[in-house]
């Protein structure tokens, strides 16, 4: 599956794996953690959670981006990449004290912020480092290793834990195995493209004002 792709598509997509099987474990489960564990939980406040995610990621995400995509060289994108999973291990951490509806909230907007980091800056380096040749082939691994193929697993998985095991027990896990993904991306630091000179940033700009 992975014979002939290169050093950082592989690392990204195992990463990628490692974060998405994290947060699949609990997926499926969620609501029923909410209505038994939270005071007032109900199909409501998990979705009124789950809004608070996607609003707080989509008003921060662009503007992220736009700063990402003016930073030169790709440590910016790199760093934004790996705090956004490292921090997304302390969500299911967060879950353990969580309480009260306003936790959920206050969770899942952190959530939304640091994955409107993360987000963009997964886009950007997988989108240089891709193998142009085959293109399809490399984002469908992804697709189907890191999303397909690791929620298949974590989901059973993370249902056979919460209802055996407990909440707690999942939520430990899938926090470890989230920080666990952001470790793995430690790999590709030495691999990066480099800041250009400020001359190589400023001579095509003269050569354009000649014409």
């Amino acid at each position: 599956m992975f014979k002939n792709i290169n050093r950082i598509i592989r690392t990204i997509v195992i990463a990628d794996f490692f974060y998405n099987s994290a947060f699949a474990s609990f997926g499926p489960v969620f609501a029923i953690f909410i209505t038994q564990q939270i005071a007032g939980g109900s199909a409501k406040v998990a979705g009124f959670a789950a809004s608070i995610y996607w609003i707080v990621k989509s008003i921060c995400q662009l503007p992220i981006a736009r700063f990402l995509d003016k930073t030169d060289g790709e440590r910016d994108d790199f760093w934004a990449l790996f705090l956004g999973y490292f921090l997304s291990g302390l969500v299911p951490l967060a879950y353990i004290f969580a309480s009260q509806p306003i936790h959920l909230y206050i969770i899942h907007g952190f959530y939304g912020f640091i994955m409107a980091w993360a987000v963009p800056a997964w886009y950007s380096i997988f989108t240089r480092h891709v193998d142009k040749w085959r293109i399809s082939f490399e984002w469908s691994l992804d697709s189907v290793f890191s999303v397909g193929l690791a929620a298949a697993g974590a989901t059973a998985l993370g249902g056979y834990i919460a209802d055996r095991h407990g909440f707690t027990t999942l939520f430990l896990l899938a926090s470890a195995v989230s920080i666990l993904s952001s470790l793995l991306l430690l790999g590709l630091v030495n691999h990066l493209a480099p800041k250009r000179h400020r001359e190589d940033k400023i001579i095509p700009e003269r050569r354009r004002s000649k014409y």
